[in-house]
């Protein structure tokens, strides 16, 4: 992904109408927030595979929180070795 195309996915973000420390909540109750806005939002998709190739640790992406990031890395990684 160019920096081009990653600017104009997050120029469609439905985040940009939000300040950025709703999608970096401290609690299970901001995630939630934070993933409400993602699912209406339609370059979730882009959003997550970003933060999964950047490894971004910190925050809501894609609708996702760190933990379940982590998941689908594993997830990824097992798959590859699989093969």
């Amino acid at each position: 992904m160019n920096e081009e195309s990653v600017a104009n996915w997050m120029a469609e973000g439905a985040c940009r109408a939000y300040l950025p420390n709703t999608f970096f909540p401290s609690d299970g109750v901001g995630v939630d927030k934070a993933r409400k806005i993602c699912a209406t939002c339609s370059v979730t998709a882009a959003c997550l595979e970003y933060a999964l190739k950047n490894h971004i640790d910190h925050g809501v992406w894609g609708g996702c929180s760190e933990r379940e990031r982590r998941r689908i890395s594993k997830r990824r990684r097992i798959a590859v070795q699989a093969i």
